[in-house]
């Protein structure tokens, strides 16, 4: 019986590295023509969770944008995936949660969006839509980045929750 369960998640695993679907080098995103990620729906597991968790749309925080470099001067941003550190309560998510996500590094600024939260008091990882916002430009890219990076003059940014990615 345990040789056909290996079997059949080879299999699976298989049929999906070798499926030709658009984006799927990107996290299932579709890209623009600059490589930005486009439009995305926000999945309803996601949408339920933010209800029970009063973070309704609109609703933002604060977050350190890259766990691995709070409070830097200076940040480096690599293309895909992201842990970010919630400085404000977003809802009934008390901070310090960790937001988990992905960057795109194409075009003038950074582009995050986050999938996950997890809770620092424990319990399971909640799906949830948000996004980093550009406003007082946080995530506008410093000219020298190179191509697949986003250097930023900001360590932290607004993050606000989506119920659609645009």
């Amino acid at each position: 019986m345990v040789p056909n369960k290996f079997a059949l998640l080879g299999c699976a695993l298989l049929l999906v590295m070798s499926s030709g679907c658009p984006g799927t080098a990107t996290g299932g995103v579709a890209l623009r023509p600059d490589g930005t990620p486009g439009p995305e729906k926000c999945p309803e597991e996601s949408k339920k969770a933010m209800s029970y968790l009063r973070m309704f749309v609109g609703e933002g925080g604060w977050v350190q944008i890259d766990a691995n470099q709070s409070s830097a001067r200076t940040i480096t941003l690599y293309e895909g995936p992201i842990e970010s550190v919630l400085e404000d309560n977003l809802g009934l998510l008390e901070s310090p949660a960790r937001l988990y996500g992905r960057v795109w590094t194409s075009g003038p600024q950074a582009t995050l969006r986050y999938y996950e939260a997890q809770p620092m008091k424990g319990g399971a990882k909640i799906p949830i839509c948000a996004v980093a916002r550009l406003g007082f430009e946080q995530l506008r890219k410093r000219p020298e980045s190179k191509p697949g990076t986003a250097l930023l003059d900001s360590s932290s940014a607004a993050v606000f929750i989506v119920d659609e990615f645009r």
